[in-house]
């Protein structure tokens, strides 16, 4: 098939089309706005609805509605819109509903700007909103990764009933590179278990995240666990580049990961020998990659657009066997394949250049 030179945030809203999403819900914010407004062009000739609701509250909600239905609904939004979806988030997570969430990440916190950041990783990772609870989180490197990834979350969403993210830098969304728009098969859920106006043929299904018994919600948490278990087990997500031989293993996600290529290619040219661990599930994260890494490695530096936030999954996942180290920048600022070279001839006390 031949590849079509588009967007990230355009690669994104063509692909859950093609995917079978029938439900949009959205509010504009920067830097995701291309993807509402590609679904207000395509989503009624493809025979779905598209709503731009009143609020972020009020789309994550629509969401829940159309997913309680069995219908295959994502919404979109950026940093602070997503931040105000949290809330809804957590019911759906806690009715066990499936559903597409795109972050298209800007820097904070606050207002911050439109510029990219990766600084919602945290927010991603760790559930973002009440009580006990996980969402996958997948996180391309590029555009193609950026149409990938829209049906595999479609589908991990329904196979274990969660909402799901994808998770991706505002640069990678106004990206645009040639894109292969293959369509794929897609999970066939059973949707015994819907709300769907059938309750004169069968037992009326009831979905709710409420519980007033504490033994009842416990063993609902307790359930919802052993989901993610299998999630862990069966859905974790890695490119692992590290080779023997090589002294310091980066680690690195998103469009950052190939900014760190380029800086490995740097050092090759002097000799240093470094590697590229890339985790594209960030939850569950593959901390197992780092168990058995090559006798040649004596540190790991994680490189990320933030203060500081994966680094701390990266430490939990050495488990002290190895120094980690921090590089990052903030605020909008993305770094260069020379400083994260610099950094490297740091910790290996060969002199940055």
């Amino acid at each position: 098939m031949a590849k079509v030179l588009m967007k990230g945030n355009d690669a994104i809203s063509e692909a859950a089309i093609q995917a079978g999403c029938k439900g949009f819900f959205g509010y504009p914010i920067t830097p995701q706005n291309e993807i509402p407004e590609y679904f207000s062009r395509r989503m009624e000739e493809a025979g779905g609805v598209f709503i731009q609701a009143e609020s972020e509250v009020a789309a994550i909600n629509m969401v829940y509605g159309a997913a309680a239905a069995g219908v295959r609904t994502m919404t979109t939004s950026s940093s602070p819109g997503i931040a105000l979806k949290q809330e809804g988030i957590s019911f759906i997570a806690g009715a066990d509903l499936p559903c597409v969430i795109v972050n298209v990440s800007r820097c904070g916190p606050g207002l911050g700007g439109i510029l990219p950041a990766q600084s919602d990783y945290f927010q991603a990772t760790r559930g973002g909103g009440h009580g006990d609870y996980y969402t996958p989180v997948f996180a391309p490197s590029n555009v193609q990764e950026c149409w990938d990834m829209v049906f595999h979350a479609f589908d991990v969403a329904e196979k274990y009933r969660t909402p799901t993210m994808i998770l991706i830098e505002g640069m990678l969304g106004q990206m645009m590179e040639p894109c292969e728009m293959t369509k794929r098969p897609t999970y066939q859920m059973d949707k015994s278990w819907c709300v769907d106006g059938n309750a004169d043929k069968r037992p009326r299904n009831t979905i709710t995240s409420l519980s007033l018994y504490a033994e009842v919600l416990e063993q609902m948490n307790i359930d919802r666990f052993k989901k993610y278990e299998e999630i862990a087990k069966n859905e974790t997500m890695v490119d692992n580049q590290v080779k023997d031989g090589d002294e310091v293993a980066i680690v690195a996600y998103g469009t950052p990961s190939r900014i760190v290529l380029n800086a490995i290619e740097e050092l090759k040219a002097d000799g240093i020998k470094a590697g590229l661990i890339r985790p594209i599930t960030l939850w569950p994260f593959p901390s197992g990659e780092f168990q058995n890494l090559p006798s040649s490695v004596k540190h790991v530096l994680a490189a990320e657009l933030s203060m500081g936030q994966m680094v701390e999954d990266v430490r939990l996942a050495v488990n002290g066997k190895l120094p980690v180290h921090f590089y990052g920048r903030t605020g909008g600022s993305i770094f260069e394949p020379v400083e994260i070279a610099n950094k490297v001839r740091e910790i290996l006390g060969k002199g940055a250049k």
